[in-house]
Parts: C-alpha cells; structure tokens; sequence
C-alpha cells in the first residue's frame, strides 16, 4: 500500500475519475429513458404515410381483380350462348336455358352487383324467315352501373 502524498493524490485522482463516469452514466440514463415527442410524431407520420399508401395501393388490386373476373365471366357466358346457337341452330330464350340445358353450371354472379339475377340480357334481331320466333339472348352484359378504371361503365363492355 502507498502512504504518503502520492497516496493522496491518487485517491484523488481515483475519485474524481469516478465522479466524472458517475456524472456521464447519469447523464447518458436520462436520455435513454425514452423517445421525445419528436421522435414518436415522425414515426407515427411514416407509419400513416405507409398505410395510405398500402390502402389505396389495396383498393385498386381488389377492383383489378372483379375487372379481370367481370371479362372472364362474360366470356364464358357468351362462349356459351355461341356453343347453344352452334348446337341448336337458334339462340337461347333466356340466361337460364343455358343452365338447365347444360352449357354452364350455374349462372355466374356478377363482381360488381353481387347477384346473378343482374345480367343484361341483349336480344337477337327477329329471323326474317320466321318472323314469329321468339329472338332469344345475343349476347349478355353486366348489370352494374359502375365506371371502370379506364373510365368505361361496366354495362358497356364488350
């Protein structure tokens, strides 16, 4: 053990060392307690940026997706009614015919208006051979009134 002045100043030195980590250690704990409030508007900023964007970016593929099957059940109901004329010779009295003649399953369920009962039926022009047939269904077209994302309405598409 040192005795003396070196001792002292040793100690001292020891001390004030000790002192000047205990004063940082305090300091650095004060400004890890938590986030200011700075800090917490900027990140829930971006969060909400972030979402937004998720939301519409969201909305847009769920109306792509009833666009893409809206054309697809609309080319399967008109294959349909060609493959009824091309067998009959005529064209379907209703949507329904082609169900209970076997062309399709079941009457698709329109995307837009969520029914199957919404369909537009087009008639035929009336055979100038046999004025007194019932024209029956040319082609069909959806019911909705809604406007497509290419600006078109729905009841339009070919």
């Amino acid at each position: 053990m040192i005795t003396g002045p070196r001792a002292r100043r040793g100690c001292g030195q020891l001390r004030s060392i000790h002192q000047f980590s205990n004063s940082n250690n305090q300091q650095f704990t004060r400004l890890d307690r938590g986030f200011t409030m700075i800090e917490l508007l900027v990140v829930v900023s971006l969060i909400v940026i972030l979402a937004t964007m998720g939301m519409t970016q969201y909305r847009q593929s769920v109306i792509h997706a009833r666009e893409a099957t809206l054309k697809e059940d609309l080319f399967r109901m008109r294959d349909a009614i060609d493959q009824y004329y091309a067998d009959k010779g005529k064209y379907p009295p209703t949507l329904d015919a082609l169900v209970s003649d076997g062309y399709v399953r079941k009457l698709p369920e329109d995307p837009f208006t969520h029914s199957s009962t919404s369909w537009q039926a087009i008639p035929a022009e009336p055979d100038p051979n046999n004025p007194t047939a019932e024209a029956g269904v040319f082609d069909v077209k959806s019911g909705s009134e809604a406007t497509a994302i290419d600006g078109t309405r729905y009841s339009e598409w070919d």
